[in-house]
């Protein structure tokens, strides 16, 4: 199954609201076919990071539509170097 990390930017979040988003992610995902694994949060730049599996990047996005709304500005095929 592919991996993705995704990339949202200018996001006035703290910590706290990144994990609930997360933990909203983790409920719908099943529905998608996706598994996210870990997300990020970079407060001082606005950025969130989210880790996740699935069959496409659309599948991602359609588990931030439903869980929170909060889509991705960018998604990211990427590969574990070993």
């Amino acid at each position: 199954m592919p991996l993705f990390m995704d990339v949202h930017r200018d996001v006035d979040a703290s910590v706290e609201e990144v994990v609930e988003a997360h933990e909203r992610d983790v409920e719908v995902q099943d529905e998608h076919g996706v598994e996210y694994k870990q997300s990020w949060v970079d407060e001082e730049q606005g950025a969130v990071f989210c880790l996740f599996e699935g069959p496409s990047k659309e599948a991602g996005e359609k588990v931030h539509e439903e869980a929170h709304g909060l889509t991705a500005d960018e998604i990211h095929e990427v590969h574990e170097a070993e």
